[in-house]
């Protein structure tokens, strides 16, 4: 298979050897669908790619996908990371941005999640429910100017009730909307996950209303039968005086 370097390489995971599928068996106290999880898991072909790499969770293979295809993780960039547990998307923007915590010119990546997350190097890890009050005022102050890009791969947890499930994760996804819209700079980028049926018309048209650019990416690392899929903004326009807080 294809390597991503240690500086956060290609995420292309390709099959040069071919392994063999696992089945699991339903054990007495694992229900059909933990098995299927698990068969999944280990057939997954990013899941050891992962391991082998040092990436926390085959997510990591998203961004690299992404990132290889639009360049939005840049040396020097600022960037937040919504939703970062268990910080596989930090760890590839830290090692992209060549972020450095001691130093006030290098990158700087700041992921938060109300989920505790080992650290990571290269970035500032916060455990915080970004839905609380002040949370986007804390990841303000501990930016300290505007940010390059903001992340969010934030997910609610799932009912298994499509209509119910896709308004929960687009909730999301607009609150990380209107704070990217608060800190990036301009020329700067969004990306958030949403479920298959896209974005809701609303977000999409105030998405279009502040960047050059929006479209949908869903990379070849997230599963084909999964109804996730990536917002992705590009070219922040910059905010109005309204937006700023700035007398008309």
């Amino acid at each position: 298979m294809a390597k991503s370097s240690k500086s956060g390489g290609k995420g292309s995971v390709s099959g040069g050897t071919r392994a063999l599928k696992v089945r699991v068996k339903t054990a007495r106290k694992r229900s059909n669908s933990s098995a299927r999880w698990l068969q999944r898991q280990l057939n997954d072909p990013y899941v050891h790619a992962a391991k082998r790499e040092g990436y926390r969770s085959r997510a990591a293979f998203k961004l690299l996908e992404i990132d290889d295809r639009f360049h939005l993780l840049k040396p020097g960039a600022r960037v937040v990371d919504l939703g970062c547990a268990p910080g596989g998307w930090c760890q590839i923007a830290a090692r992209r941005v060549k972020s450095d915590v001691s130093s006030p010119r290098a990158g700087r990546v700041i992921g938060l999640d109300y989920l505790e997350t080992e650290p990571v190097p290269g970035a500032t890890i916060l455990q915080l429910d970004f839905l609380e009050e002040g949370a986007d005022d804390t990841v303000k102050e501990l930016l300290a100017g505007e940010a390059d890009l903001v992340l969010s791969d934030m997910a609610a947890p799932t009912t298994g009730h499509k209509q119910t499930d896709h308004l929960r994760i687009m909730h999301l996804c607009e609150i990380a909307a209107h704070f990217a819209i608060e800190v990036l700079a301009p020329g700067g980028a969004f990306l958030a996950k949403v479920l298959r049926g896209g974005t809701e018309n609303e977000l999409l048209t105030m998405l279009k209303q502040h960047f050059n650019t929006v479209r949908h990416v869903k990379p070849e690392a997230s599963r084909a039968d999964s109804a996730e899929m990536y917002v992705l903004a590009q070219g922040f326009k910059g905010r109005s005086e309204s937006e700023t807080g700035d007398p008309a």
